[in-house]
């Protein structure tokens, strides 16, 4: 059956009572309410050409299909959507059932072979001649039903398995933590390290303070090495410049202001080294020119 025989678009706008409708937004999360107290995101001045989603409606993000993380979503809620969206009413078929199957569709991103044009984008019409397959609606709902059952399922082992890596986590810093701070042999005699955080370290160990092997360095104009970046648990990485989702830092045309980090060299993000955002290098590449780079006089690396 065509689009057009399931799908009817709807066009009302919330108008001059948007405050009286909740704002949604459509995520991977599917659509949910958005967070207009957060401070993230841009928000225009009026929110009257916003459109009208109840339950039951469909929206499409029909345009940026490459670039867009979620083009599909089935609305549970009442509220207004962008009017970029396309928001469909759905006849003639289980709600859910079409609903997985543009999902599966989005997840491998195979309406592709629609869209046209710079902004990538889906035709309504082209949309609405497109078919798509229609089991009879028993065989429709024991196909929903199945997939609640099995996303039911996965998503509690989803939980179950974050909470199990978290405490994996949580483990390995407490590992770390106990073997660079108090070595590998509990029996040996202890003394007070003189920092009240660090508490007591072996006796036979000592104390230094880091201006003794942290050296300020600093070299600019070296536009032609990679681009890195200094993250948290992570330490220095190779920035990949390509990924729109993970750099949110505006990246400028002219990269000879950036700051030279050598393989071996410690380097700083200052903003957010209280989250552990610092490390050795493995590469010799470019930085942000916020951040601190040092030569460290310290035997093994590793260990520092």
């Amino acid at each position: 059956m065509r689009n057009k025989n399931v799908f009817t678009e709807m066009k009302e706008e919330v108008g001059e009572n948007s405050i009286d409708y909740t704002l949604l937004s459509l995520t991977l999360n599917g659509i949910i309410p958005r967070d207009v107290t957060s401070g993230k995101g841009k928000f225009p001045e009026k929110f009257n050409k916003y459109k009208v989603v109840k339950p039951g409606y469909m929206a499409f993000c029909l345009f940026d299909i490459d670039e867009t993380p979620r083009t599909v979503g089935l609305s549970s809620l009442d509220g207004m959507l962008t009017g970029a969206y396309t928001i469909m009413k759905i006849d003639n078929i289980n709600a859910r059932y079409v609903y997985y199957y543009y999902l599966a569709l989005d997840i491998k991103k195979a309406l592709k072979p629609l869209y046209s044009g710079l902004r990538k984008t889906i035709n309504i019409n082209v949309f609405q001649g497109t078919r798509l397959p229609i089991p009879p609606q028993d065989e429709q709902e024991q196909i929903v039903n199945y997939l609640d059952w099995q996303v039911s399922k996965i998503n509690s082992l989803i939980v179950a398995k974050k909470k199990e890596l978290e405490c994996i986590r949580e483990l390995k810093k407490t590992i770390v933590n106990e073997a660079v701070t108090h070595g590998l042999n509990p029996n040996v005699p202890m003394k007070f390290s003189g920092v009240d955080w660090l508490g007591d370290i072996p006796a036979h160990w000592t104390t230094i303070k880091l201006r003794q092997i942290l050296h300020p360095f600093s070299e600019k104009n070296h536009p032609e090495l990679p681009l890195l970046s200094v993250v948290r648990e992570q330490g220095v990485i190779v920035r990949d410049v390509e990924d729109k989702e993970s750099n949110h830092n505006f990246i400028p045309d002219d990269l000879s202001g950036y700051k030279m980090v050598k393989k071996g060299q410690f380097a700083m993000n200052k903003m957010k080294a209280w989250q552990g955002s610092y490390g050795i290098s493995d590469f010799t590449g470019i930085v942000s020119p916020a951040y601190f780079i040092f030569d460290v006089d310290f035997d093994n690396l590793q260990y520092f």
